[in-house]
């Protein structure tokens, strides 16, 4: 998504709207749009210049928020992930559309409040969604890393994956005193030389019991049946010639219940995964909101603090064209030098090693740049 300024300025002395000077100068440059924000409690000097400090970390706070849920949002669709613009709604509007339209929520934010009690309405609110998420998200994950689990020793080599889907009881000799069959894991370039010696590996090996069960990629899938007292010399004469018994057991009740938690949690997850995306929108929606009304409190109080009392300023919403972003800032800075000449720069100070960056986001005017990129 485009970048956005949120800029404040006083109106000029003939009285005409911030918006209507700024369109003026700045039309071929950026598309901008009036920042509705109501006449809210000033409240003590004192007061302000704290909150000032304390709305900069709640605007980061509430960012890292909006940003970690619709984050979460495109793990949890997965597959689906590039849908994930057309779910981050605030408002029920695009994102883009809420900011060109922004109107500050009377309903959920009185504004008889005082600032610092909107302020800490919206740190708690934040705070819940953070500890929501927190545990919204372990319990889900869970559920999607033991299913990946499972799937993964279904599908994988025949080194490591869940051998009771590709062997059959048929396959085994079951419930013998004496005698136990293995399966062993032969690389195909190998499989010649495994029917030739696997008779002969140890002594008490049965003749003729080993049979090609499985191939896949590189790798076969033997069975052999010998007696249990020679298994671990077996299993180390199978290491010398490259060939990999694997620790199994043919166990029907076993090998169901690991089919049956396979459906259990594949169920889990799709119980789980619609309540959550609605929990992820709905929240997303509330914190991005919720940063946005902290950037119109930010944008007060520091009005309020830069232009005095009585309060009289006008905030306006630029979205730059690309690659204009310099010339708008020497537009603004033309027109609005007289505000406070600290935050005038020339040409000749811009070419100062390091003075770009001290100068950063600091100007005649009250600026604040918003990334709302959320992919």
């Amino acid at each position: 998504m485009a970048e956005f300024w949120l800029v404040s300025v006083p109106p000029d002395k003939s009285g005409r709207a911030a918006l209507d000077t700024i369109n003026f100068e700045t039309s071929s440059y950026s598309a901008n749009f009036r920042f509705n924000i109501p006449e809210l409690k000033v409240g003590t000097l004192d007061v302000l210049v704290g909150l000032s400090d304390d709305l900069g970390k709640l605007d980061s706070f509430c960012e890292a928020i909006a940003k970690k849920v619709s984050h979460y949002l495109g793990d949890v669709l997965e597959e689906d992930r590039d849908k994930l613009q057309d779910n981050l709604l605030a408002n029920g509007q695009e994102l883009q559309a809420y900011l060109q339209r922004f109107q500050w929520d009377m309903a959920k934010f009185p504004i008889k409040q005082s600032l610092k009690a909107i302020a800490d309405q919206i740190s708690k609110q934040m705070s819940q969604i953070e500890a929501d998420l927190k545990n919204k998200a372990t319990a889900y994950n869970s559920i999607k890393g033991n299913l990946q689990n499972l799937e993964r020793k279904a599908t994988g080599s025949l080194l490591t994956r869940n051998l009771g889907d590709i062997v059959r009881k048929e396959d085994f000799i079951l419930d013998s005193e004496y005698l136990q069959t293995l399966l062993v894991v032969v690389p195909k370039i190998h499989q010649e030389e495994w029917k030739k010696k696997y008779e002969s590996l140890t002594d008490m090996v049965a003749p003729r019991s080993s049979k090609l069960l499985f191939e896949d990629g590189d790798l076969c899938l033997f069975n052999v049946t010998l007696f249990k007292r020679v298994i671990d010399e077996f299993k180390h004469k199978c290491r010398e010639n490259k060939f990999t018994v694997r620790d199994f057991v043919y166990n029907e009740e076993e090998l169901q219940a690991g089919k049956n938690e396979i459906m259990k949690l594949s169920t889990d997850k799709k119980k789980q995964f619609g309540p959550l995306v609605r929990w992820l929108k709905v929240n997303f929606g509330e914190a991005f909101t919720a940063w946005m009304h902290v950037k119109a409190l930010r944008v007060f109080v520091e009005s309020v603090l830069r232009y005095g009392l009585p309060v009289n300023f006008h905030a306006v919403l630029m979205q730059p064209h690309k690659k204009h972003t310099r010339k708008l800032h020497e537009l603004l800075n033309g027109i609005y030098s007289h505000l406070d000449s600290a935050g005038t720069v020339s040409k000749s100070d811009m070419e100062i090693p390091g003075f770009q960056h001290l100068q950063a986001d600091y100007y005649p005017y009250v600026f604040y740049k918003l990334d709302v990129g959320m992919g």
